[in-house]
């Protein structure tokens, strides 16, 4: 890790967050008492299935939505707004179309440098493995490089935290899998602590310190799992399938107590 580039890792801290929309059928909560401490430098995911809310208390922490009561802190500092030290990718990658490679990931930064590639931009360019390809537009890369370049742009800035909203999701099985290698390669070149939220078990496991398990809607926080494997990790040990497999029963036992919730 280069000291003088690497970000200081974020410690989050959530305290009883609530959190409910309006819909045409009346009030609908989404988030339930969600109390949860991340640890500076910790790799935490967040699983749960499709409208659990995982995505809404990601958004939180990003300071893109408010919460109905409770706080969300970085290192002791409410988060109120959106900010520099708090990246963000999404599914999608969502690069501008009209701008290269180089431009998306400097786009985003703090403090921009001329208008051409500068080192600090080329440098995070190399680190996501995109060397050669400063000069392209999004439709000339593939879904993976799209997203490698989403991933730089949310690093440019050296954020405390970075929260990854389901990235792989639209991926192939390969790409998917090579991009977690990738990202687990960054986090260590890089030392921020990272919140991935997920739908997928075995990329929780094979990623993560530990599981933090959502119920279904409105979502709470009923089990986090920690992961006491070593790293690098490999899918094929019966460790892993351990893991995995406690995790999954985990998961389907929160969903059968929490079907019939009510508040």
């Amino acid at each position: 890790m280069n000291a003088a580039t690497a970000a200081r890792p974020g410690r989050l801290v959530i305290q009883d967050v609530h959190k409910a929309f309006a819909g045409t059928n009346g009030v609908l909560p989404v988030l339930w008492e969600i109390t949860l401490d991340v640890r500076a430098g910790e790799f935490l995911s967040i699983v749960g299935g499709s409208g659990c809310g995982k995505s809404t208390l990601l958004r939180a922490i990003a300071g893109l939505e408010t919460v109905d009561s409770g706080r969300v802190f970085l290192d002791g500092v409410p988060i109120t707004r959106p900010g520099i030290d708090r990246g963000l990718v999404f599914q999608e990658h969502r690069l501008m179309p009209w701008l290269t490679v180089a431009q998306n990931v400097s786009f985003g930064r703090k403090e921009r440098v001329g208008r051409g590639p500068d080192e600090e931009v080329s440098r995070y360019i190399a680190l996501v493995g995109l060397q050669g390809f400063e000069r392209s537009y999004p439709h000339q890369l593939s879904g993976g490089m799209a997203q490698r370049a989403a991933i730089a742009r949310a690093l440019i800035n050296r954020p405390r935290v970075l929260l990854l909203d389901e990235p792989f999701g639209a991926l192939d099985a390969f790409t998917r899998i090579q991009l977690q290698e990738e990202v687990l390669r960054i986090w260590r070149a890089e030392g921020t602590t990272v919140v991935l939220v997920t739908h997928d078990i075995e990329e929780a496991v094979f990623l993560s310190d530990r599981v933090a398990i959502m119920s279904n809607r409105p979502g709470t926080l009923r089990k986090i799992v920690a992961v006491d494997l070593p790293r690098p990790r490999d899918r094929t040990t019966d460790g892993f399938s351990r893991l995995r497999a406690l995790v999954h029963r985990e998961f389907f036992a929160v969903r059968k107590t929490t079907e019939d919730f009510q508040i």
